[in-house]
């Protein structure tokens, strides 16, 4: 618990740091006060609302025993499992099969499936997927992939915002080390929610495993939802790329130079860890 609450809060330093240096760049010492308190001001509504933001971007909506029993009842189950309180529960209706947890606590938690991966997993393997979720909520990763998804976005409307504002004083104003922050900012948004990501997907892995009793059903799973995740776009995650980190898969479809930012662990090597626990 302490080690993710220190990553949060080394995230949200770093974010102050990138913001201020981004302000001072593009406008000097005013640029970077404004940013600064821009930062802060992100900050704080990230701990509060980002879970909700997240949420809308994906048209979730909540469900119950009555509207969702199967989901529901797995949900309750596991979570009585893992000693957490209830979550609560979202579909997306959205072909390609994924899932997400996010919130600022695990007694804030949610917990989101598309309807696609409902459509494609039998009941066992998606108790794997689920639990897995429910392993980052219980290991506290929620809070800091979903500040991440939100303020990674931010920073990259912050550089965008700095293509139409520069310093006031022209003998001081720097054309190049504006370009490059305004090019490298995003980017250092990125490798930031990276370094957190690739990581907790193992422990997940795991601690997901413990709580549902069976490593193969996950190993069956995320083999199923990668072959099938590749071949079905998720609008919104195309759209919204800092949210990719939430899910169980990669929803992404980017090749090449995209893939080097891929913020998931190769699925094989997940899934040959999972079968080594089943043994």
């Amino acid at each position: 618990m302490f080690g993710n609450w220190f990553k949060t809060s080394l995230l949200m330093a770093a974010i102050m740091a990138l913001f201020g240096v981004v302000g001072a760049v593009l406008g000097g010492g005013q640029g970077m006060l404004l940013a600064l308190a821009f930062g802060l001001a992100v900050n704080l509504w990230a701990y509060w609302f980002s879970d909700t933001m997240v949420l809308k971007l994906y048209n979730a909506r909540e469900v119950d025993a009555t509207s969702a029993p199967q989901l529901y009842a797995t949900v309750k189950d596991l979570a009585g499992r893992a000693g957490l309180p209830m979550p609560r529960v979202y579909l997306i209706d959205e072909a390609q099969p994924n899932a997400f947890a996010t919130g600022r606590s695990p007694e804030h938690a949610a917990l989101a499936a598309t309807t696609g991966i409902l459509q494609l997993l039998t009941a066992r393997e998606l108790r794997g997927v689920l639990g897995h979720e429910l392993a980052h909520v219980r290991n506290r990763d929620i809070l800091t992939s979903t500040i991440t998804a939100s303020i990674a976005g931010a920073i990259s409307t912050l550089a965008h915002f700095g293509m139409f504002f520069g310093r006031s004083d022209d003998d001081h104003r720097n054309p190049v080390l504006a370009i490059l922050v305004l090019i490298l900012a995003p980017i250092a948004a990125l490798l930031i929610q990276l370094a957190i990501s690739r990581g907790r997907e193992y422990e997940a892995d795991r601690t997901g495993s413990e709580i549902s009793g069976d490593p193969r059903a996950l190993a069956d799973a995320l083999a199923k939802i990668d072959r099938y995740a590749k071949g079905l776009p998720l609008e919104t995650a195309e759209a919204h790329p800092a949210t990719a980190q939430m899910m169980i898969i990669n929803p992404l479809h980017g090749g090449g130079i995209a893939g080097l930012f891929s913020t998931h662990p190769p699925t094989e090597e997940r899934i040959h860890r999972l079968l080594a626990l089943a043994r």
